[in-house]
């Protein structure tokens, strides 16, 4: 199923987890807790679905809704009826009416003399602030689902809520192990749809990863391809997923939703987003930037040089999420119409200033990941610089921690251009822009997606190269 391309490390950490607790059958505690983490549609539900049918153990796959705590409750007992728990019939028959009751219950109807499967999802919608769902769970978890054989698998989209139910002082602390489910990595995409190492990484960047777009790209078919079809299905998940992912996350009339268009938009400082939010005041836009950085949604980064610096920059942390809010967003109503071809002509414009910028994360993750090599060393913190008027922007920085290093590694360039290589003129600016960071010399680098054309440098890199950071 194209659902799993890359998935065989987490499928594998599941399944190890089952067999520990199937060795520990008639022991005191053979319980035992995974706690899945990931963004919205990236396939946390369907990996441990998959998982759980494949194994052959009986299983209870439960999806909270958030409604109203009577309705999750009673959507408890319908998905016991539909799971292959021998006794799944006491969950439905008792009707609990409270998670202290639905735990008792649920407990009772775990086998005894064989290992079983009880999945969780969506648990942030379960919790509150007064933590009495996670202080229901903990002592259940204590008092008797730990006493069963059985895997409990937490499943949450919302990063910083599943992070707090493991954290120090919350009542579930230490029960459970940690899982983190990213999005497919360019390596995977490529593999799946067919394409080349280029190709592979315009298609991370507009897809993200997501399963469920990469599902709908069809095998060997280029970017326009692509676009061109989906831009003529309004309801593609291209073109919902992200709506879908920040309706669950913002409600509409929230300040969090302007500034993460604006920021979506290209504008990258304080005062720009200030600004491109319709004036937003300082403390408000400082409470929405803390709070799409809480949720993983926006990156703040520093310049990374010798000297202290607070000239921080914003970027959306997903690629698609990105793609959508820049590209995609703006042009809804005109798709929704079907003039989704006057929408991808405007992308055709702005694709190569667009992309240029999109990969240079993507670039510096993978520089990160495939060092040391024989050209570079191993870089602990790889970022980049700028000054607070750009006179000065060095796309890649690497150095032995972040941002205020002690030593700087290497610095580079990145041109991300079809027919263009990385030539003398690139080098040339490279190198005064290092002389503005660095005294002494520094290691260059050149990473292009159209070949080297210039003498002197200490290392380049193209696509292949990058795509060897993630191997499969």
């Amino acid at each position: 199923m194209v659902d799993f391309v890359g998935r065989r490390q987490e499928l594998a950490t599941l399944e190890r987890e089952l067999r520990k607790v199937a060795a520990g059958v008639g022991g005191e505690r053979p319980g035992r807790c995974v706690m899945l983490r990931g963004r919205r549609r990236v396939g946390k539900s369907r990996l441990v679905e998959r998982f759980a049918e494949r194994s052959g153990a009986p299983f209870l796959f439960y999806a909270a809704t958030g409604a109203s705590p009577r309705d999750d409750l009673a959507r408890l007992a319908r998905d016991a009826q539909a799971s292959t728990l021998p006794l799944a019939g006491l969950v439905a028959a008792a009707r609990p009416e409270s998670w202290d009751a639905a735990f008792d219950v649920l407990a009772a109807a775990l086998p005894a003399d064989r290992a079983s499967v009880l999945v969780i999802d969506e648990v942030p919608y379960l919790m509150d602030d007064a933590g009495a769902f996670e202080g229901m769970l903990q002592r259940a978890w204590d008092r008797v689902l730990e006493t069963k054989p059985v895997l409990l698998v937490l499943i949450g989209s919302d990063l910083s809520m599943m992070e707090a139910l493991n954290s120090y002082g919350r009542p579930f602390h230490q029960r459970g192990r940690e899982m983190v489910l990213g999005p497919l990595n360019p390596a995977e995409v490529g593999r799946m749809l067919g394409l080349d190492p280029a190709e592979a990484f315009d298609a991370a960047l507009v897809t993200g990863g997501l399963p469920l777009i990469c599902a709908e790209w069809p095998r060997g078919a280029g970017l326009w391809d692509f676009l061109g079809e989906a831009l003529s299905d309004p309801v593609s998940a291209l073109l919902v997923s992200a709506e879908r992912s920040l309706a669950a996350e913002f409600p509409p009339q929230a300040q969090a939703r302007r500034v993460l268009a604006a920021i979506g938009s290209g504008e990258r400082t304080f005062t720009n987003i200030a600004r491109a939010a319709g004036g937003i005041g300082a403390t408000p836009l400082q409470r929405a930037l803390e709070l799409l950085i809480d949720k993983r949604i926006v990156a703040a980064e520093l310049p990374v040089s010798l000297r202290p610096s607070k000239d921080r920059r914003y970027r959306v942390s997903d690629p698609y999420l990105r793609f959508w809010l820049h590209l995609l967003g703006p042009s809804m109503e005109e798709i929704e119409r079907g003039r989704g071809d006057l929408t991808l002509a405007r992308i055709r414009e702005n694709w190569t200033s667009w992309r240029g910028r999109a990969i240079e994360p993507l670039i510096r993750e993978a520089l990160a990941r495939i060092l040391p090599d024989d050209r570079l060393p191993a870089a602990p913190a790889v970022g980049g610089y700028w000054t607070r008027t750009n006179d000065v922007e060095i796309d890649i920085v690497g150095a032995d921690r972040a941002p205020v290093a002690k030593e700087l590694l290497f610095v580079g360039s990145i041109k991300w251009l079809e027919q263009s290589p990385f030539d003398r003129h690139d080098l040339a600016a490279l190198h005064r822009h290092r002389a503005a960071l660095a005294d002494g010399p520094v290691p260059v680098v050149a990473v292009s997606r159209s070949g080297v054309d210039a003498p002197g440098l200490d290392a380049a890199y193209g696509p292949g190269d990058l795509l060897t950071a993630w191997p499969l």
